[in-house]
């Protein structure tokens, strides 16, 4: 089944604490939302199971077009149910990121700027020096608890969010938390800047091809691909053309020296909308350009794409904001 209540947390970071070793260390982050409620975020650092570095991704420029559906800075607790199309995340569908790009990092080590602690005390000690940051943290809800005070920051009533990371394709141990757009998360955004920083958590253990209804694994299903190792990429969209009539497009490639058969293939958006790839054989680094049809809507409020083979399962996908789509007749480039 999947988490028990999960959402987003909007608040401002006030403190942290990093544990050293433990049964489940995890880094802890101390926030206080616009109505003087305070929370924590427990977020983990290393896995309980072997191997225990997690993946990490920290982009320092993220734009993405869940960023829009946000609530406001500062806001406290916002239940997210699971469905497409809104504020949740899912590290698969939502196309957040690149899977190939994720590192292991260790969870503390000797030295500076060598471990997850580092990474995130980066990121969350500028927030914390920085009135105006604001933190999103995504996960599963606990508390309040009355009567009790928070047993890391110590302030009444613990209250916060836990299991910030991907949540669906666990093994047998944990496979009662999945599900899809539930996956954990930290963005921060830093309005001086105008920036976003997001930082992604994923154990070893977890698969990233996961059943869209239960996300639990779909067996047999290929691993995360490494650097350099996707088939079929999307290369460009035509997502706000001159018109009417306004012909949207995306441009595949094929980056590896071996032919690949289209055949079953499809182009889905956002609600999963789909439409078929023109059948049949694409040549080694070739290019296939192909009008999206059937329904299929590439917004210019934004949206995302993603390529799916002959059994469905997904090969790559981009995204795309509202300002990038908003020059009318030019072609985007992931």
């Amino acid at each position: 089944m999947p988490l028990n209540e999960y959402g987003v947390l909007a608040a401002r970071a006030v403190d942290r604490r990093r544990e050293g070793a433990s049964d489940t260390p995890h880094y802890q982050i101390h926030l206080q939302d616009d109505g003087g409620r305070h929370f924590r975020a427990a977020v983990n650092v290393e896995s309980q199971q072997s191997p225990s570095e997690l993946l990490y991704l920290a982009d320092d420029n993220f734009r993405h077009p869940v960023l829009g559906l946000l609530p406001s800075t500062g806001s406290g607790w916002t239940p997210l149910p699971s469905r497409p199309a809104h504020a949740n995340l899912d590290f698969i569908r939502g196309n957040l990121f690149d899977p190939a790009a994720m590192r292991l990092l260790p969870p503390d080590a000797a030295g500076p700027d060598n471990d997850l602690a580092d990474l995130l005390d980066h990121y969350v000690l500028r927030a914390v020096a920085d009135p105006e940051a604001g933190l999103y943290v995504f996960g599963e809800r606990w508390g309040p608890e009355q009567g009790k005070d928070d047993k890391v920051f110590g302030f009444s009533s613990g209250n916060g969010v836990h299991d910030v990371h991907m949540n669906q394709g666990n093994n047998a141990a944990f496979r009662r938390d999945d599900g899809g757009w539930q996956d954990g998360g930290l963005l921060l955004h830093f309005p001086g800047e105008d920036r976003w920083v997001a930082v992604f958590l994923a154990f070893q253990s977890q698969a990233w091809h996961t059943d869209d209804a239960t996300g639990h694994t779909i067996e047999g299903t290929p691993p995360r691909p490494g650097p350099g190792e996707l088939q079929m990429q999307i290369l460009a969209a035509l997502v706000n053309p001159a018109g009417p009539p306004e012909a949207e497009s995306v441009l595949l490639l094929n980056a590896s020296p071996e032919t690949a058969d289209l055949t079953g293939w499809r182009i889905a958006d956002r609600l999963k909308n789909s439409c078929p790839v023109p059948a049949g054989p694409l040549a080694a680094g070739a290019l296939l350009q192909l009008p999206v049809a059937d329904g299929v809507q590439l917004g210019n409020n934004g949206g995302v794409i993603t390529l799916l083979d002959s059994h469905g399962l997904k090969v790559h996908g981009v995204s795309y904001t509202a300002d990038q789509a908003r020059r009318e007749g030019w072609t985007l480039t992931f």
